[in-house]
C-alpha cells in the first residue's frame, strides 16, 4: 500500500449516519443513527435480516449513496456533500467491489474486466496489461486471461472479480455476499482467498447473512431496524501476513 494510505487512523468513520427514503407520502428510516469506525488493517463483517439496513450501509461506505443526515469521512475525506463526478473518483481509487452476481463484461475476455479500473483512472495501456496480468496471476488465473466470463466457473468469475477489486490498490474492499451465487467447496476458496487479501495488508468490509461466512471476519455488526444492534469482535485471531499456496505472492503495488 502507499505510504498515504498507510498512515494511521481510521479509514471510515460514521457518525449519526441517518438515510430516509421517500415511499409515496410515507418516509423510511434505512439508516437511523448509525455511529460506526473502521481502522485500517480490519476485516469487518455487516450482518442483519432483510430490511435491517446493511445494504443501505454498504451502498454508502462504498460511495454508491450518500447519507440524507450525519457524517461519513473515507480515509479524513467528507462524503456527504461530494458531488457524482467526486463520488465516482474516490470509488475507482479508494474502493474496490467484489459483487454477489461478479458485475463483469461478458463480452470482455478476464484480462480486458480486471483493466476497467484503471482504465477510468486513466493509466497507460502498457501499464494496464502488465498490471492486469500481475493479479489474475496472483488470484490463480494466469492460464485463463483471454477466457470470458461463460468459459469460467463461478467460482472463477469470482477470482476475476477480486483481481479487478485489487488492481488500483483500493483503501478499501467492499465484498457484498461474495459467496452468495457459489457452493459451499468454492465458497470456502474464495474466503480463504480474501483471507489472503486480508492478511496482505488490506481492509476488508464484507457485506453477508451468513454466520460461517461471517466468522472469517475479525469483528461482526449486526443491524436490525436501522440500528447497531451490536459490534463484537470474533474469536477468529489474526494471521501474521505472508504467502499461502493459493496466492504465492503479495499483492503488487500499483504505483
Amino acid at each position: 500500500m502507499s505510504q498515504a494510505k498507510a498512515a494511521d487512523g481510521a479509514l471510515i468513520e460514521l457518525v449519526d449516519i441517518r438515510k430516509v427514503y421517500q415511499m409515496g407520502t410515507t418516509e423510511v428510516n434505512a439508516l437511523d443513527g448509525v455511529s460506526l469506525r473502521i481502522e485500517r488493517g480490519d476485516y469487518v463483517a455487516i450482518m442483519g435480516p432483510s430490511g435491517s439496513g446493511k445494504s443501505t450501509l454498504m451502498n454508502i461506505v462504498g460511495c454508491l449513496d450518500t447519507p440524507s443526515s450525519g457524517s461519513y469521512k473515507l480515509r479524513g475525506i467528507e462524503i456527504r456533500d461530494r458531488d457524482d463526478d467526486e463520488l465516482a473518483r474516490i470509488r475507482n481509487q479508494e474502493v474496490g467491489f467484489i459483487f454477489q452476481t461478479f458485475n463483469l463484461l461478458s463480452r470482455a475476455d478476464a484480462l480486458h474486466n480486471v483493466e476497467l479500473p484503471m482504465i477510468y483512472a486513466g493509466r497507460p495501456k502498457t501499464f494496464r496489461r502488465e498490471r492486469a496480468k500481475q493479479m489474475l496471476d496472483l488470484v490463480g488465473l494466469g492460464e485463463r486471461t483471454h477466457h470470458r466470463p461463460n468459459e469460467l466457473s463461478g467460482g472463477q468469475r469470482q477470482r476475476v472479480a477480486i483481481a479487478r477489486a485489487l488492481v488500483n490498490e483500493p483503501s478499501l474492499v467492499l465484498a457484498d455476499e461474495p459467496t452468495g451465487n457459489l457452493d459451499s467447496k468454492t465458497g470456502l476458496e474464495i474466503m480463504a482467498l480474501l483471507d489472503e487479501v486480508h492478511r496482505q495488508g488490506n481492509t476488508v468490509v464484507l457485506v453477508t447473512h451468513e454466520e460461517d461466512i461471517a466468522a472469517n471476519a475479525e469483528r461482526i455488526v449486526r443491524l436490525r431496524d436501522g440500528k447497531i444492534e451490536s459490534d463484537q469482535a470474533t474469536t477468529r485471531v489474526r494471521r501474521p501476513a505472508g504467502p499461502s499456496p493459493q496466492t504465492a505472492a503479495p499483492v503488487p503495488p500499483a504505483t
